[in-house]
């Protein structure tokens, strides 16, 4: 019984290290990962130029597998140290941690797949417990509900963009032709689409004066194109939040503003 509680012990002081960065052995041990998966991600990165991988391509690799072997212990002492071992390997993070050490493995067997490891950076999401950031994580709900809300009209919105693109980019394929870079109407179309957004990479230009015309029109709009979406998710976010309330005599959950009754039943909400 006494070495039983030993080993509860052994686990669930593991288990802060591990999973909690609220002690100082918590917040250092996922520091020192988070090093170590930045110095990974320079290591992947380095690998993929050429001059660098021909010459340090033994060293870059022998610390891509130390950097591997040491998540592969902290993967499996994780998992040993959970209590609901299932719940962690299907999550979020169990996932991520698993993508971090099998690319390397699999690399083994096919070549390339080591690339893969970039996939590492989504373990930097975990620098919001490290900073005790998480608090601030429920402010990004409210942006997505935001976003979420808003995806029809952003839809038709982006219908209608698609519609002046459409049109814009058949005209300057008849006003230009060939002689000026407009190949073809898809050609056009992706022409007026660099435009509109204003991004303007000017391996296209019209020559004539009505393709420059209409050019300077499609500037003037993309501006506006720019602004409404942000507009439509602004709308939202300043909208008045409801509070979910739970009627004490029907059971029904309420989203309320400052009702006073509940509509199903009328009884008096609680604030």
């Amino acid at each position: 019984m006494k070495e039983k509680e030993q080993v509860n012990n052994w686990q669930d002081k593991l288990y802060i290290i591990v999973f909690r960065a609220d002690t100082r052995l918590g917040k250092a041990f996922d520091i020192a990962l988070l090093i170590l998966i930045i110095l990974s991600i320079v290591t992947i990165s380095m690998e993929s130029i050429s001059s660098i991988n021909l010459k340090y391509s033994g060293l870059l690799s022998y610390f891509e597998w130390v950097i591997t072997i040491i998540f592969t212990i902290e993967y499996i002492l994780r998992i040993a140290v959970v209590r609901r071992k299932r719940k962690y390997i299907f999550s979020f993070f169990g996932i991520v941690d698993l993508l971090a050490i099998l690319p390397t493995y699999l690399s083994l067997f096919i070549p390339g797949t080591q690339f893969a490891l970039v996939l590492r950076i989504f373990r930097l999401l975990r620098v919001f417990r490290v900073l005790s950031l998480g608090k601030y994580i429920g402010e990004s709900f409210v942006l997505l509900n935001a976003l979420k809300a808003s995806r029809f009209k952003i839809i038709v919105f982006l219908e209608g963009v698609l519609v002046v693109v459409v049109i814009i980019g058949t005209m300057m394929y008849l006003i230009e032709g060939e002689a000026s870079g407009f190949e073809s109407i898809p050609h056009s179309i992706y022409w007026s689409i660099v435009t509109l957004t204003t991004v303007g990479f000017g391996d296209i230009a019209p020559i004539t004066p009505l393709g420059r015309f209409v050019a300077s029109f499609l500037m003037l709009l993309g501006y506006g194109v720019i602004a409404v979406p942000t507009g439509i998710v602004s709308a939202e976010l300043s909208r008045p939040r409801l509070k979910q309330v739970l009627c004490s005599n029907c059971q029904a959950t309420l989203e309320v503003n400052d009702d006073q009754y509940c509509k199903y039943c009328g009884n008096q909400l609680n604030a």
